[in-house]
């Protein structure tokens, strides 16, 4: 069974779309939906290993992908990807900034390296590939760029430090927005709430048995799928959102709008959208649910 986007076929097609952290969770997921659209998602991760298994099953459903090591937080290494794309395809359509990472923390634990780390990961690597992308090729020919974010809107406890980042991220997507439009460049946010994704379980079975609890406080009452984000990407890179730039979309649920002052009588869900044929379920789910 192939991807189930929403998206007409042949959307993208030919277009060259980078992914960083396209290796693994919902970057997978939107390198899969972005083949299956015509396009040549190029993902770009750490290890070689995860990259190239998510480009075997993209082939294997007849889609075309390329791929690169690269650490973002490296400024030289980013300058040689943006080189690298260039050269093999000749042109950058598009950016989705996708790659990050944090671990669970109270601030008063973190250490100033633990903490230098995430943020060059989540902010210093996006400003970076962002401003690559502009410098090398969107200046000249335009192009959209879509950052993914956080829900960090009410602060982030026990994640102060991507807290932080991402709340920098969504500023520099801000900033941006007004100094690329001449360009004819787009750059805007997602802010996914809890997504059931291969990420959840970076975080340890501890963090895994407190989400059934995370999730009777969504509105919506279940997480979100890979395939929810992906789709809220597509639409972002696509030309139907071409007079919306600087934007911040939540993906979430309504989980950053409640305040807890009310209760969230118990419901059944509404069903979620699953488009992607090889979606990480995460083991404990119960059913077909989320």
């Amino acid at each position: 069974m192939p991807y189930q986007s929403i998206f007409r076929a042949g959307l993208f097609d030919n277009h060259v779309i980078l992914v960083t952290g396209g290796g693994s969770g919902i970057g997978r997921c939107i390198a899969h939906e972005l083949a299956a659209l015509g396009a040549i998602p190029f993902i770009a991760g750490r290890s070689l290993d995860k990259l190239a298994r998510v480009a075997d099953e993209i082939r294997e459903d007849g889609g075309r992908v390329d791929l690169t090591t690269c650490d973002i937080r490296e400024e030289d290494q980013v300058r040689a990807m943006i080189a690298t794309i260039l050269q093999r395809h000749g042109r950058l359509d598009g950016v989705v900034n996708n790659a990050g990472g944090q671990f669970p923390a109270l601030l008063e634990n973190i250490s100033k390296k633990g903490f230098e780390a995430v943020v060059r990961n989540n902010l210093t690597g996006t400003f970076l590939v962002s401003r690559e992308a502009v410098n090398q090729y969107m200046n000249q020919h335009g192009g959209s760029i879509v950052c993914i974010l956080a829900d960090m809107e009410k602060g982030f406890p026990n994640m102060g430090h991507t807290g932080a980042a991402r709340a920098g991220v969504a500023n520099l997507c801000a900033t941006a927005a007004v100094e690329w439009a001449r360009y004819n460049i787009r750059i805007n946010g997602i802010l996914p709430g809890t997504i059931a994704s291969s990420g959840l379980e970076t975080y340890g079975p501890g963090i895994m048995d407190h989400l059934d609890s995370v999730r009777q406080q969504i509105p919506l009452k279940r997480l979100g799928t890979e395939s929810e984000v992906s789709a809220a990407v597509v639409f972002l890179l696509s030309p139907a959102s071409a007079y919306t730039t600087g934007a911040l979309l939540k993906v979430d649920g309504a989980s950053s709008l409640w305040a807890q002052m009310i209760s969230i009588e118990d419901h059944k869900s509404n069903e979620p959208f699953d488009g992607f044929h090889r979606a990480f379920r995460p083991s404990w789910l119960p059913g077909a649910s989320y």
